[in-house]
This record gives C-alpha cells, sequence and structure tokens, in this order.
C-alpha cells in the first residue's frame, strides 16, 4: 500500500512537471512549398524603397498557446539565394562589400525569449548572426492563425519585423544616409511534426 501511495505521487508530481509542455508543438518552417517569407527592403537614395528576399532557408519554432513564453524559434538563411529581380544588384550584394557571401554563405537566428503582448502579437528576442557578426535583435511578431491543411496536417503562421542597422553587422559599405538600415519583413508557416 506504501508502495503503491509513492508511485502515485510520483506520476502525479511528473504529470504536474510536464503539464506546461503539454500543448507545445513542435514546428517545420514550410518553405519548400513556399509557404514562408524571408524578405527585405531599404532605402534607395531617399528616393525609394529597393525590394528583395532570401529564397533559401530553412527552420523551425516550438508553438503553445497556453504557454507562449516557453516558445522557441531557430532559423537558417543561405545568403547566397539573395534575389532582389535584378542580377547585377544581386552580386554586388553578394560580393565582399556587401553580405559577403563567399566567406559567410549563412546567416542565423536564435530566439533567447518571447515575450507575449496583447491581440496575439510579441517579441521575440534572440541572437542574429549576420555577416560573421552575433548581436542581439528583437522581432515583432504576430501569431496569424492555427488548423489543419488539406493535405492531412497541421499548420500555425506568424508574421514578424525587425530593423536592422548595417554597421553593426560589420557591413561599412557607404550606401549613403538614407541607407544605413534595412527592414526585414517575415511571414512564417509552419507544419507541426
Amino acid at each position: 500500500m506504501f508502495k503503491k501511495a509513492i508511485i502515485t505521487t510520483a506520476i502525479t508530481s511528473l504529470l504536474a512537471v510536464a503539464a506546461p509542455f503539454v500543448n507545445a508543438a513542435n514546428y517545420k518552417i514550410d518553405q519548400e512549398g513556399q509557404h514562408a517569407f524571408v524578405n527585405f527592403r531599404i532605402n534607395h537614395l531617399g528616393y525609394s524603397w529597393l525590394y528583395g528576399t532570401f529564397r533559401d532557408f530553412s527552420g523551425t519554432f516550438t508553438y503553445d498557446k497556453a504557454n507562449p513564453a516557453a516558445d522557441k524559434v531557430n532559423v537558417v538563411i543561405n545568403t547566397k539565394s539573395v534575389d532582389t529581380n535584378h542580377e547585377k544588384r544581386n552580386e554586388h550584394i553578394s560580393s565582399a562589400d556587401l553580405l559577403n557571401v563567399a566567406k559567410f554563405p549563412q546567416a542565423s537566428f536564435v530566439s533567447t525569449k518571447v515575450i507575449p503582448k496583447q491581440d496575439n502579437k510579441f517579441d521575440i528576442e534572440g541572437n542574429l548572426t549576420l555577416h560573421g557578426v552575433t548581436k542581439p535583435i528583437t522581432i515583432n511578431a504576430e501569431f496569424i492563425g492555427e488548423g489543419k491543411d488539406p493535405w492531412g496536417g497541421y499548420r500555425a503562421g506568424f508574421s514578424g519585423t525587425t530593423t536592422l542597422k548595417l554597421k553593426d553587422f560589420g557591413i561599412n559599405y557607404d550606401l549613403g544616409p538614407a541607407s544605413e538600415t534595412v527592414e526585414m519583413t517575415l511571414s512564417i508557416e509552419g507544419v507541426r511534426q
């Protein structure tokens, strides 16, 4: 009887510890199906916006609606995949002047903290490694939705924005005063694993 009570107490304790993680799920970013985007824009001479995207990246995230503060994000971007819809500009962005993709073929983001806010919004803090430099950044994110897909899977999607100072990441090429920062826009849809 005493052993049974100890076992029951142990199981109850384990369930109590595990309870916060019951709703947590792991997701793989659906880049293959082109349901995820890592886009950017930078001001051109103070006259207009130049837009681009990274076509090759991968990543995972966890999502727990009941405990979003425990969520995690991990993304790797192949910088060689930069595309601004102009071949010569892509070559310049890829060169040693800017991204130097020959030396730094990947960029990565690893979250360190998720701060829930109102109306399905979050601040995702983490470390971005770009151009060989790692710096903390904050992504202002928003939960878009979740549910079953037509192929028998389950998906969740988010959007996010952040602004980067190029010099913070050792990119010192002079593009003019209007082009010292780049705005990132992320649209991420993941398939539950």
